[in-house]
């Protein structure tokens, strides 16, 4: 099981840990921290990134970085969900685009538990960009 805990520490600040044991300020004022559907976004960059570096090493791509970056619209009214959403990856190194779009597609579609998550109420679109040497 994951458990995750959140302590106020002042005005809209708050100190949060998981079962990992590490911590993350989150501020809804986005002051001090990030708030906490910046975090979301963070979270799906991180699971799709994780996701296509660990597909390209088991495919012995020459990749030497990745990047994915993420863009979101949110609803005009409460709750405030993520409508829409662009994720932009940016892979360098000696890669073959068919690698890249095969991670990027298997990611999407069968192991990125955070984007199953956010299709729920976004529509999500993809954009590879390949900085070859």
């Amino acid at each position: 099981m994951i458990s995750a805990r959140l302590k106020w520490t002042e005005q809209m600040r708050f100190e949060g840990t998981a079962t990992s044991g590490h911590t993350v300020i989150t501020d809804a004022d986005s002051k001090v921290g990030n708030s906490p559907m910046e975090l979301v976004l963070i979270a799906l960059c991180g699971c799709t990134a994780s996701d296509v570096v660990s597909i390209l090493k088991k495919k012995r791509e020459p990749f030497t970085a990745v990047e994915v970056r993420a863009e979101a619209e949110k609803a005009p009214e409460p709750p405030r969900v993520y409508t829409a959403i662009k994720v932009l990856y940016r892979v360098s190194g000696k890669v073959s685009r068919k690698s890249v779009e095969d991670a990027v597609r298997l990611s999407e579609e069968k192991y990125c538990s955070v984007s199953a998550m956010l299709q729920k109420t976004a529509t999500i679109t993809y954009q590879i960009e390949l900085d070859s040497p």
